[in-house]
């Protein structure tokens, strides 16, 4: 009896097993909602605001992530807001404010993507807590797009800015005093929204700083702003653009490079200055040139020991008198280099001299293909920069050496070079393509053809005084961005704009895509600026 009954048991486990439903234990859907707010005291949207404290409790528990990078609070307070919970987490969240808050005002505490749960990380996305210390609240917007005047690409987190307009209102306010209004651009968009302002007349700035202060640094900040003032209410979606002023030419403190040179800093543009040197109260004769690949001019002067230099350098708006103390150090010494292994077919072979060259021997040089034939050539010399050209015509898949012989090139100390040869070679014409771009809608002339790299960095550029079709030959196969300048002042360069000026830049086009140019081909393009 006790073994049918035992039998009876197991085949009515079995039973349920077979009914069972096979599969693995989860937990679930994966949760992707963002924490909700159950309840807010004050009650968002409060108006009559007088509090210290602001508690906000979530359905959930919470954690704050990167305020200071998120959190935008509009108007600007003095001090900063205290947020709780900080490296916890909580199902509460607790904002506390230690300034005495403005009358008639409506604030705004815009948390960006700073508030996330506490186990899968989901966010609440832009949650503004907004108050108004008056009756009533502010509901008016300024809304508006963000570009880069001269880049391609648009900046991540520009802040755009309104400064209220009235009696007491200066341009130099943006340098020393915090705005009215603030929002952000954030990581990924380049339109903006300002919101909860107040009915009035403002200026529109935007600015990408090096350091969140929310004042103009002209020296690393990029601005934008609208050249009128608005008033708001006003419907218009403004578009700014941003650049980088040219800095104020400013010298800085020389330094001794060698026994006889002198390394002088410095910041804006150098075309215009110009540099004296005395000794003992008796003029002494330099050369200026341009320090390869940075803010640097160098002064070459007659090799001195233990002694000192008067120095000043002088510009239009910028003038400065310095004493330079030598020391024992080694003199320069006169050398030859060349970075031109492979010479394009459109370029021409450049010697650099490590100092400055003063006398020529065009007999003591000799430029030869590999079968040893001449070819007919001339020099060149650029003195600001200390580089030798060597212009001549070029032939396809060939070999060329270019020869000075002993004393052909004597440098400003009378330093002469000894024997020395450079050998370079050129590709194919198939190695090469050709572009042709055909402009349309061009609003006006002259204007300034850039083909770029994807960083920007100018592979070859073209003026344009008047044609539609731009023509560049045999340059490298890849692919190119076009960028277009309008050169207002038909100055063969980009000019930026001014703040204080009230000057736009100079406007810029981007085609938006790029073109492949591949080696053997013929490559016709249209731009229409217009679109």
């Amino acid at each position: 009896m006790k073994n049918k009954h035992f039998g009876y048991i197991f085949l009515f486990v079995i039973a349920l097993a077979g009914c069972a439903k096979r599969g693995s234990i989860t937990g679930g859907d994966k949760d992707v909602a963002a924490p909700k707010i159950i309840s807010s005291y004050p009650k968002n949207l409060s108006t009559d605001f007088n509090e210290k404290t602001i508690k906000i409790t979530f359905d959930e528990y919470i954690k704050i992530k990167d305020l200071q990078k998120n959190l935008i609070v509009s108007p600007l307070l003095k001090h900063s807001l205290t947020v709780l919970p900080q490296g916890g987490v909580s199902k509460h969240m607790i904002i506390k404010i230690a300034d005495t808050l403005k009358p008639n005002t409506t604030y705004s505490f815009n948390f960006g993507e700073s508030i996330i749960d506490n186990n899968e990380g989901n966010v609440l996305k832009n949650f503004k807590y907004v108050f108004s210390t008056g009756k009533e609240l502010d509901s008016l917007t300024v809304e508006g797009s963000i570009k880069d005047a001269f880049e391609k690409k648009t900046p991540p987190f520009v802040n755009v800015m309104l400064y209220e307009v009235d009696e007491n209102y200066k341009d130099s306010i943006i340098y020393k005093e915090s705005p009215r209004y603030i929002t952000n651009t954030s990581d990924s968009l380049t339109t903006f929204k300002l919101e909860n302002i107040k009915a009035g007349k403002y200026k529109l700035v935007a600015l990408k700083e090096t350091s969140s202060n929310y004042k103009f640094d002209s020296k690393k900040d990029k601005i934008g702003f609208y050249n009128q003032t608005i008033t708001v209410p006003d419907k218009s979606i403004f578009e700014l653009e941003l650049f980088k002023e040219e800095v104020g030419f400013t010298a800085k403190k020389p330094a001794q490079a060698s026994g006889n040179r002198i390394i002088v800093g410095y910041e804006g543009n150098p075309k215009d200055a110009a540099v004296k040197t005395t000794y003992k109260g008796n003029p002494l004769l330099n050369r200026v040139t341009k320090f390869p690949e940075k803010d640097s001019l160098q002064v070459w002067v007659n090799p001195l020991k233990n002694d000192s230099i008067s120095l000043t350098v002088n510009h239009p708006k910028f003038n400065k008198d310095f004493t330079v103390q030598f020391k024992n150090q080694k003199n320069d010494t006169l050398k030859l280099s060349s970075k031109d292994n492979v010479l394009a077919l459109n370029g021409n072979l450049k010697v650099i001299s490590a100092t400055p060259l003063e006398k020529f021997d065009g007999s003591k040089m000799s430029l030869t293909k590999k079968d040893s034939s001449k070819v007919n050539f001339k020099t060149t010399y650029d003195g600001f920069n200390q580089t030798m050209d060597v212009l001549f015509k070029k032939e396809e898949n060939e070999k060329y050496t270019f020869n000075l012989l002993p004393d052909a090139v004597e440098d400003y100390l009378g330093q002469k070079n000894d024997s020395i040869k450079f050998t370079f070679s050129t590709k194919a014409m198939t190695d090469y393509g050709n572009l042709k771009l055909v402009l349309k809608n061009v609003k006006s002339y002259p204007v300034i053809v850039d083909l770029t790299d994807d960083k920007g960095k100018v592979l070859y550029t073209r003026f344009v005084s008047k044609e539609p079709e731009v023509e560049f030959f045999l340059i490298e196969p890849q692919k190119y961005s076009v960028r277009i300048i309008y050169d207002a002042n038909n100055n063969q360069q980009w000019d930026t704009g001014s703040f204080l000026e009230n000057r736009q830049p100079e406007e810029v086009y981007h085609y938006p895509t790029e073109i492949d140019v591949r080696a053997n081909w013929d490559v016709n393009q249209d731009v229409d600026l217009g679109k």
